[in-house]
């Protein structure tokens, strides 16, 4: 397992490289910027055939640089100068353990004032290098395409929020012990409550700006699936906790085409130290699981690769309004449900069942797929729409 980029770049090419950068982290991020890529593609494909109308905004060109503006960037600065110059001082250590350094109160004073007066100083340079002496306001379209970037922001955010939220809630045990730790570790991240709390604020912020959220989110859904196929190869990588249960069977011979690492792995080298010392390992990150476990985040990694697949192959020849998203429910449902047949959970028991949290939202949201199917298509052929 690769618990930061440098583990996987020391080894593939044998070059130590300290880079504070987790693998999870990483593979986030690339998830974010791909997503991004294709979820722009399919709104600008949407607004070709008519999907969206442009909404229109004006700025005032030629105004000097306001009060708050400097502040602004006066506070950003000194953030940015009073933690950069402390953690190239003690890269060592930030390396070892990123948001200890970050979320802490110690830095360089003086880099920070330095940094207040730099970036307070631009702020007013740049504005006065466009300064009119008869300030212009113009007006100018935009298209939801044109605000994915702040989608995505949102979407980030309240994202990690969520899915902060929902994985402190299913392990309040652990979150109890160490809450600082639970809140700032980049890993311990619930998909499903980043998908709930993320799509809540997405929604709020299309209806402010007019977008049609239902179109959005049809433009959206293979994107999704693609991001969150890259995320679980994320997890797969660093061996961040959402292994299987234990797998002791011999691998099938119909599987015998496969490594045996993808039928039963005991994550060497997680990223939380989980399980029993490797003999000889010294350093960080030197423990595996006592008993080999299935490979979960892989077998959902390729699981939601050919959902997208399926998805992005349809995507033109389905004109039904919503019926896209419906369909990615369904799937992404359906694909989170039998995983947790075989993933290690928290189990809450109500009327003598057992459940994980996974499984419950799994299932509200292979009924809301097929509840969404259902309207999509009779209210479809209510309005004459075939396909």
């Amino acid at each position: 397992m690769f618990a930061t980029l440098s583990d996987l770049l020391k080894y593939i090419f044998g070059i130590n490289l300290p880079l504070p950068i987790q693998m999870f982290g990483f593979m986030v991020a690339i998830a974010f910027i791909i997503g991004h890529y294709v979820i722009v593609a399919e709104l600008k494909r949407k607004k070709e055939l008519g999907y969206f109308t442009p909404t229109k905004r004006s700025f005032v060109e030629g105004l000097p640089a306001t009060r708050n503006e400097i502040i602004t960037n006066a506070i950003f600065g000194f953030l940015l100068g009073f933690k950069l110059v402390f953690i190239a001082s003690n890269y060592t250590l930030f390396t070892q353990n990123p948001p200890a350094l970050v979320f802490s109160f110690n830095g360089n004073f003086l880099a920070g004032i330095i940094g207040a007066l730099a970036m307070g100083y631009y702020a007013y340079y740049e504005k006065e290098k466009t300064k009119l002496p008869k300030p212009l306001t113009k007006e100018y379209e935009v298209y939801p395409h044109d605000l994915m970037g702040t989608i995505i922001i949102i979407a980030a955010v309240a994202g990690l929020i969520g899915a902060k939220l929902f994985h402190n809630l299913e392990n309040w045990d652990s979150f109890v012990k160490d809450p600082i730790d639970a809140l700032l570790s980049f890993s311990g991240l619930t998909f499903y409550g980043g998908l709930i709390v993320g799509l809540g604020a997405v929604y709020y912020y299309a209806r402010k700006n007019k977008i049609p959220f239902i179109h959005l989110i049809d433009a959206a859904a293979p994107g999704l699936m693609l991001a969150y196929g890259i995320g679980r190869i994320g997890c797969q990588l660093s061996g961040d906790g959402d292994w299987g249960i234990v797998n002791t069977m011999p691998k099938p011979s119909s599987l015998s085409f496969l490594p045996d690492w993808a039928w039963s792995f005991k994550y060497p080298h997680n990223v939380l130290g989980e399980g029993v010392q490797i003999p000889g390992c010294v350093g960080r990150h030197c423990a595996e699981l006592p008993l080999p476990v299935f490979p979960t985040p892989l077998y959902e990694a390729v699981m939601a690769l050919l959902i997208f697949a399926f998805l992005w192959s349809i995507r033109k020849r389905i004109n039904i309004t919503g019926m896209m998203f419906s369909v990615y429910l369904f799937l992404n449902g359906m694909e989170r449900f039998f995983i947790e047949k075989i993933r290690v959970n928290t189990l809450y028991h109500i009327f003598g069942k057992a459940f994980t949290q996974a499984e419950l939202i799994s299932s509200i949201l292979m009924l809301l797929g097929l509840i969404g199917i259902y309207l999509s298509y009779k209210n479809a052929q209510k309005n004459g729409i075939r396909g």
